[in-house]
């Protein structure tokens, strides 16, 4: 078997698989038994096909070809690949704008992608009123994604800040890109133009940033999340009544929105459940809010008539 170099940097330009996606890939190769396509390489660093390299290293059974590329520097290769996954896979929103910047990064530190030397060639040594201007890097991938220049410049600081945001915390570009983690694009490009010194503070206002609850009006869709939610309330014989069913979602999307706040914290901080130190802030944090939500479960209790009354 042919032993291929993993570039780290190579890799992570490429947006991950689900694991759905993942195991029909296997089940498709191991049917066909071998890789149609062949793996692109530059040198012995594999630049496509990490996740059908990984495949056939768990299956040496399987066969497959290498295709050498001829790039010239390791900006050309970035460039490749962002192209490349750009034009032939189904990204989200935040994948394509962090592949358009990460792109846009790269041709301009190389001689093979400069953008603004694409001219019309002149005819004849006659030169023509027609000529068009040279278009620059921006443009052109702008042109190339159904974009706008503005965004592809603003995208180079967003993909730069994920890229930040995951050497303060490793794991944290592909939790984001399979939508474990919901950050704005705002904070991601201040991140991305923040000085060294300055990183540490933007990242900790991304780690505590907690997305509004969007504002939804009562209609069909509403009351039927409503409806199923009441089936999980303590009593299961009890229905909430039609009128008292917008007031019932908006106190479950409050209880959702602080449960997807502490998921958030805790993908964030992964020792918090583990480290000893961390365990105590944690439970100092929680003390108060357990207090709290024990208060008010008395005072339900008693509101209902379920606390025991004394003669």
């Amino acid at each position: 078997m042919i032993n291929l170099k993993i570039d780290p940097e190579f890799q992570s330009q490429i947006p991950p698989l689900t694991d759905d996606e993942f195991k029909q890939l296997e089940e498709n190769i191991l049917k066909e038994g071998k890789l149609i396509s062949p793996l692109i390489v530059w040198g012995n660093t594999l630049v496509d096909g990490h996740n059908r390299y990984e495949i056939v290293q768990e299956h040496p059974e399987i066969s497959f070809s290498t295709m050498p590329l001829p790039f010239e520097s390791r900006e050309e290769v970035l460039a490749w690949i962002c192209k490349n996954q750009l034009g032939r896979r189904n990204l989200t929103p935040e994948q394509k704008k962090f592949l358009m910047g990460k792109q846009y990064s790269s041709e301009k530190c190389t001689e093979a992608f400069r953008g603004n030397q694409h001219t019309v060639k002149k005819s004849g040594g006659v030169q023509s009123e027609h000529n068009q201007k040279p278009m620059k890097t921006c443009e052109r991938i702008a042109q190339e994604n159904h974009s706008s220049a503005s965004s592809v410049r603003r995208a180079e600081y967003y993909a730069h800040g994920v890229d930040v945001a995951d050497e303060l915390s490793p794991g944290f570009r592909d939790r984001f890109f399979r939508e474990e983690l919901h950050i704005p694009d705002y904070l991601l490009e201040n991140l991305g133009k923040a000085k060294p010194e300055e990183q540490a503070e933007i990242f900790e206002e991304i780690k505590n940033y907690v997305p509004k609850p969007k504002k939804v009006k009562p209609n069909k869709v509403t009351v039927k999340q409503a409806e199923k939610a009441a089936s999980n309330t303590i009593d299961e014989n009890y229905d909430v009544p039609q009128k008292f069913l917008e007031l019932y979602y908006r106190l479950h999307n409050a209880e959702s929105l602080m449960r997807k706040s502490w998921e958030v914290t805790f993908d964030l901080n992964p020792k918090l459940l583990t480290h000893p130190e961390q365990v105590k802030v944690l439970r100092f944090a929680l003390k108060p809010h357990l207090e709290f939500l024990k208060t008010l479960d008395e005072v339900l209790a008693e509101s209902s008539g379920e606390s025991s009354k004394t003669a």
